[in-house]
């Protein structure tokens, strides 16, 4: 399956054909924000709750507010064209990862323009395994409190930024531990997220998600779960979670937008139990097709 590349005004490109320059502060600084979308049966799903979260971002890195309404079109764009090019399995089109990437341009363009534009690729492999055989993980020293979201914004905690080699770093650690993923602890304890996903848990038939203070990235996946629990009388709310409630949960589970639900079935080399009558990716897959 080949490549698809969109700008941020619509224009189908050739993704053989260079798209940015050299001194594109997306390549040199990591200075911009971006958002990964899937793409299931020829639609981007969540589009507007990952818009809403790029806008976000784009106002706490001070960069030019994005288009919105073009990036809408220019999402519809991407998305038919990958359904057009990518090939079917089993008669349904295969599924893709679109990326919207938003920087703040050229370094030797301070006043230009920003850059912006769509990608959709295939989905990786890792991800069909993730949802169906679940993932181990580790557990991993963030080294910030809670409260650094408000005490220095400049980390950009709780912010898609471009900026991802410490996400990155971290997954390959994990890798390295022989582990599919991990999850970052606050200095104080506190279950944070992972460096891709969310993490929900089921305790007593109940959900609970790590609060959103801002040292976390709001999950679109996870916020649009939380809505269809609230529409089908399933608690769900934000708390303060900790190692231990992970280990006596009755499910853990790592969400994302391409993942979907992860459920964590080994944590630091101990397995862990799955007791909940919740069927939290069956729950997750409605709320990504109704929202």
């Amino acid at each position: 399956m080949s490549l698809v590349v969109v700008s941020g005004d619509g224009r189908v490109c050739d993704p053989e054909q260079p798209l940015l320059f050299a001194d594109d502060l997306a390549a040199l600084r990591g200075d911009g924000v971006f958002e990964t979308v899937l793409v299931r049966n020829g639609r981007a799903l969540l589009v507007d709750r990952h818009l809403d979260r790029l806008v976000d971002g784009a106002a706490a890195l001070a960069l030019p507010p994005p288009d919105r309404a073009g990036l809408h079109r220019a999402v519809a764009v991407a998305a038919g064209e990958w359904a057009a090019t990518a090939g079917s399995e089993g008669g349904t089109v295969a599924e893709g990862m679109l990326r919207v990437s938003y920087s703040r341009g050229r370094e030797s363009r301070p006043d230009g323009p920003p850059t912006c534009y769509l990608t959709v690729g295939p989905v990786a492999g890792r991800v069909a395994a993730a949802r169906r055989d679940g993932v181990s993980a580790i557990t991993l020293e963030r080294g910030l409190a809670t409260e650094t979201a408000a005490q220095a914004p400049w980390l950009l905690t709780g912010i898609k930024a471009l900026a991802y080699a410490a996400n990155t770093a971290a997954l390959r650690h994990a890798a390295q531990r022989g582990a599919d993923d991990a999850i970052f602890l606050a200095a104080d304890g506190s279950v944070l997220e992972g460096p891709r996903s969310t993490v929900v848990i089921a305790s007593g038939g109940a959900l609970s998600t790590p609060p959103r203070s801002g040292a976390i990235l709001p999950g679109t996946t996870q916020a649009a779960l939380f809505d269809l629990a609230a529409a089908r009388g399933i608690p769900a709310m934000q708390r303060r979670l900790t190692l231990d409630d992970l280990r006596g949960a009755d499910g853990v589970w790592l969400l994302s937008s391409i993942s979907l639900a992860a459920r964590v079935h080994t944590l630091d080399g101990a397995s862990l139990a799955l007791r909940s009558g919740l069927d939290v990716a069956a729950l997750v897959d409605e709320a990504v097709a109704d929202r």
